[in-house]
């Protein structure tokens, strides 16, 4: 391919982006093998997944964040730069500011509805440990973030919209 732009710093952005989010499943990933045994959570989280019901809140919001929170960030990286250095078109005015709040609206999002359903996930099942416990118990922890992620999914879908709609701005210029 043949480059008709600068580099693009929206794609720089995203790649950052990527890379903090891997951090962040990475520290996640290490509290979930050893957390319990460092006496820092006080259940293993291989039994969290394991008990289902409560853990599925975990185990979706881990992999959500793995997927959209690191992949696919350093994917969108992959059309800021595209646009910008292949297609030589400049994100400027409108399109800026909607990569922008791609960006900012879209992390934020995805960050905190995964590392919500993940933190109920996690608590609520922590909360059906004593006996006689049952999934109502993990639900008095669950909705205290079903809230929460909704707001944090919202704010993820305006960023994706805003980043969509940039995209177009920025493809149809005429530089």
């Amino acid at each position: 391919m043949q480059k008709k732009g600068s580099e693009s710093k929206m794609a720089e952005y995203f790649l950052y982006a990527a890379i903090i989010h891997g951090g962040v499943a990475a520290f996640v990933t290490f509290l979930g093998g050893f957390g319990d045994l460092l006496g820092v959570l006080p259940l293993a989280v291989a039994r969290v997944i394991a008990g289902g019901g409560a853990g599925m809140w975990f185990t979706m919001g881990y992999l959500m964040y793995i997927i959209v929170g690191v992949v696919a960030t350093a994917v969108t990286s992959l059309f800021y730069f595209y646009i910008e250095t292949v297609e030589g078109k400049a994100y400027k005015g409108t399109a800026k500011t909607l990569s922008w709040i791609h960006l900012v609206l879209g992390n934020v999002g995805v960050a905190g509805a995964s590392l919500c359903a993940m933190w109920g996930g996690y608590f609520g099942a922590v909360a059906m440990l004593p006996k006689g416990a049952t999934s109502a118990d993990a639900h008095l922890v669950l909705v205290l973030v079903e809230e929460p992620i909704a707001a944090f999914i919202g704010l993820a879908l305006l960023g994706f919209f805003a980043g969509g709609l940039g995209y177009l701005i920025a493809m149809r210029s005429k530089s």
